[in-house]
């Protein structure tokens, strides 16, 4: 046989021993950390459809499924006995984590009640004491709350912004938007407000007429206002109450004047001689002092 055969015979049977060996430990390696990815992974319990605000987690709306663990969601449960009727307080889509920032504590309520933080309020207003945007709402707007009428120290209606960037809750009994953001016509709007604005919002909705002003969402700034008297609409320039009264001017008084010394008497006439001499008639003055 030829020796050159057989040399490049066995040069080839080495290379494919050497390539055969480095694709069997790339393969047993990428098997072994697909191995190490399935065995590590956490239990993680997520919703079996959407939740909307103020619904109760029944044991139908969720389920435990496998997550890796370097991917575990913060605040997430293992186990679905943990969210258990608990009110979600935060719209939920389907197959989303449950986690805790979205529920409310077992046994807070159900409805509007668990989406109050603490330290605040919920105040609900009239529709028939506030003239909406368009007469529609929508819960998660921010408006602007403005009052009209006779404040004590003047005696005209004004209109005046008591309250700004609220936030609406509710929209009647319903607490969340529409999926197809379709406005929502209600009696009534409850709107979030410290105790003080609370206070505000209440005199305000009986000692004058409320009024609700859209705002954009992502406008944060309060603007100061005067507000407006009616007289100002029809051009008198009346001056806002907040305003400074500008003082008013000294009223002054006449000096006592002496009265002018009263005038000479006229001189006496002159004596004068009338003479009569046939159809002539002459009068001739005297001298002064010459009748002595």
């Amino acid at each position: 046989m030829d020796r050159r055969f057989i040399t490049v015979l066995g040069v080839s049977l080495v290379f494919a021993l050497v390539v055969s060996s480095v694709f069997y430990q790339m393969t047993a390696r990428s098997g072994t950390v697909k191995k190490a990815d399935i065995t590590d992974q956490k239990d993680v319990v997520v919703t079996t459809r959407p939740l909307g605000v103020g619904v109760m987690v029944k044991p139908t709306d969720a389920k435990v499924i496998k997550f890796p663990a370097d991917a575990f969601p913060k605040g997430a449960f293992s186990k679905v006995e943990d969210v258990l009727e608990r009110p979600v307080i935060s719209p939920m889509l389907l197959e989303e984590p449950l986690v805790e920032g979205r529920l409310a504590l077992k046994g807070s309520g159900l409805g509007l009640a668990p989406t109050i933080p603490v330290g605040m309020r919920a105040v609900t207003v009239r529709m028939n004491d506030i003239a909406n945007v368009a007469g529609f709402v929508l819960p998660g707007m921010r408006v602007d709350v403005l009052v009209t009428g006779k404040p004590p120290s003047g005696d005209g209606d004004m209109t005046t912004t008591v309250l700004q960037n609220m936030l609406i809750l509710s929209a009647g009994q319903t607490i969340q938007a529409d999926a197809r953001g379709q406005a929502i016509q209600a009696p009534s709007v409850t709107i979030l407000a410290t105790p003080e604005q609370a206070e505000t919002l209440t005199l305000a909705g009986n000692e004058g007429r409320v009024q609700l002003v859209l705002r954009n969402s992502s406008d944060q700034k309060i603007e100061k206002t005067n507000g407006r008297y009616v007289s100002e609409l029809y051009g008198t320039g009346r001056r806002p109450a907040s305003e400074p009264r500008p003082a008013p001017k000294p009223v002054v008084t006449a000096r006592a004047v002496a009265p002018p010394p009263p005038l000479p008497p006229p001189p006496p006439p002159p004596d004068q001689i009338i003479m009569i001499r046939g159809t002539q008639r002459t009068v001739e003055t005297l001298p002064r002092g010459a009748t002595n």
